[in-house]
């Protein structure tokens, strides 16, 4: 519960923060051109909200008039006015917010009247209303560049490289059908060299993204430069999704720390044990102990009763000290875990940035960020494409388990970009929904007509709507465990 809620404050602060900005950037031009902009709100709020700047109290307590204009006299020759101000405000869904913009066409559903007034959007030019529209884009892409740039300024950044690792890899059986080795030391392909992991036991997917696209890529093989052709069609999903993965280094199976309270410290297990049979396996590796636990963890899935998934989670481990072999049975808790960290072997390379220096190396990785993301949305149109579109639980998972502020503002980088480019995307409904019928405007001279727009509007909030159904549906039955 608790690694549940850890992830669930990062995905909502990092959304709201995201959400919040990508508004900002439609508010800052809509004032820039005098269109009025009736409310500014964060998270929705059907029927009612937490807070807004329209209720009495909150004016009376920060002294707010609200801003009025003069519309028309009614029967008594009396001046109607009528409000201009932005309503500020809060509401009590977390979903996101808006920035309903006077006199435009869209999720909002506000009404228009007949007669165009000034201070509305369809009453700017085109140039300005385009400006209004890519101003939430823009923030969000030029935040994803600033954070990167000030994550590369304060962490700097570090990775192993590819040569340094001296035992090279391991391979499953589809990259082995291609020509690798286990113990071959990658050094790139023809598109480029290989960067390698930020540590031993991440698995880099820019070398993946790359084999995916090369012809030949080229390696060290028992000290000899080598080459492998890559002469069929690889896909990264399916890449991604096998177990063992398509490739990963080389870990031996010795223990360097036990952690307190857990299955191994209670075991007897030390630092420098070499684990080399689990189950009555032999393993020459630590990959190899943990295709074990996958192994588990699928069994686990498939039985219905407490008990049966205890036998499962029994471990019978056969390990080296000082020249002698034992054996020791262990339990995995409920996540798993044994409570060991293996000895690794390589220490990344460290590289820091100047304040200055940050702000290039920050845009070429903020760059390479959005062009994978870009190059992997092919994969979408696919079988398994669509089964792995992901949700809110989806992308809440993704932040890490504890609050760790270096991976939370490069995930926050990281939706901020995709969140650009989503929005972006020439989709009614969506804000380059509304750049694309603008340019039409802008070339042709003809602006659509707002019966027209409005009912673009909602057949593009109906695939939007229908998007979110399929990624959620598919969290709910991956959590359940049919997919």
């Amino acid at each position: 519960m608790e690694v549940f809620l850890i992830k669930a404050l990062q995905f909502l602060l990092a959304i709201s923060l995201l959400v919040l900005l990508h508004e900002l950037g439609h508010f800052t031009f809509a004032k820039l051109f005098k269109v009025r902009v009736s409310k500014f709100y964060l998270f929705f709020n059907p029927k009612f909200h937490i807070v807004s700047t329209y209720d009495t109290w909150v004016r009376r307590l920060l002294r707010l008039k609200p801003e009025t204009v003069p519309t028309r006299k009614d029967e008594d020759g009396n001046e109607k006015k009528e409000y201009v101000g932005t309503e500020y405000g809060l509401g009590w869904l977390p979903m996101g917010g808006y920035c309903a913009i006077d006199g435009m066409i869209d999720e909002t559903n506000q009404k228009l009247s007949k007669e165009v007034k000034p201070w509305e959007f369809r009453a700017k030019p085109a140039w300005q209303r385009l400006l209004i529209m890519v101003g939430g884009v823009l923030v969000n892409f030029l935040l994803a560049l600033f954070i990167y740039s000030m994550v590369l300024f304060y962490w700097g950044d570090a990775y192993v490289p590819l040569e340094k690792m001296t035992q090279g890899m391991e391979f499953n059986e589809q990259a082995k059908a291609l020509g690798f080795q286990d113990g071959d030391i990658l050094l790139g392909t023809d598109e480029g060299p290989f960067k390698g992991p930020k540590h031993e036991l991440g698995i880099d997917v820019n070398a993946y993204r790359q084999i995916t696209n090369a012809k030949q890529v080229y390696l060290l093989r028992n000290g000899q430069k080598d080459s492998v052709a890559i002469t069929t069609e690889l896909s990264l999903l399916d890449m991604g999704k096998t177990w063992p993965p398509f490739m990963r280094t080389f870990v031996p199976a010795v223990i360097d720390s036990v952690l307190p309270q857990m299955s191994a410290a209670e075991a007897g297990l030390q630092k420098g044990d070499r684990i080399v049979m689990v189950n009555g396996k032999t393993i020459t590796s630590y990959n190899q102990f943990t295709d074990e636990i996958v192994r588990i963890n699928e069994e686990m899935h498939e039985v219905k009763t407490h008990g049966d998934s205890l036998a499962l989670r029994q471990m019978t481990l056969a390990y080296e000290r000082d020249g002698r072999c034992d054996t020791v049975s262990v339990m995995l808790n409920e996540q798993l875990k044994l409570g060991f960290v293996p000895r690794l072997q390589y220490e990344p390379d460290a590289i820091r940035y100047g304040f200055f220096e940050s702000f290039p190396a920050g845009i070429s990785y903020g760059w390479n960020v959005l062009s994978s993301y870009v190059d992997d949305l092919k994969y979408l149109f696919t079988a398994d494409g669509a089964k792995s579109l992901g949700g809110f639980g989806a992308i809440g998972s993704l932040f890490p388990d504890t609050w760790d502020w270096h991976r939370f503002w490069l995930m926050t980088a990281f939706l901020s970009i995709i969140l650009a480019f989503m929005n972006i995307l020439p989709i009614p409904a969506l804000d380059g929904g509304h750049v694309l019928f603008l340019l039409y405007e802008m070339i042709t001279r003809r602006k659509p007509s707002e019966n027209f727009l409005i009912k673009a509007e909602y057949i593009g909030f109906g695939a939007i709507i229908l998007l979110m159904v399929v990624a959620n549906l598919n969290d709910i039955l991956r959590w359940l465990g049919v997919m």
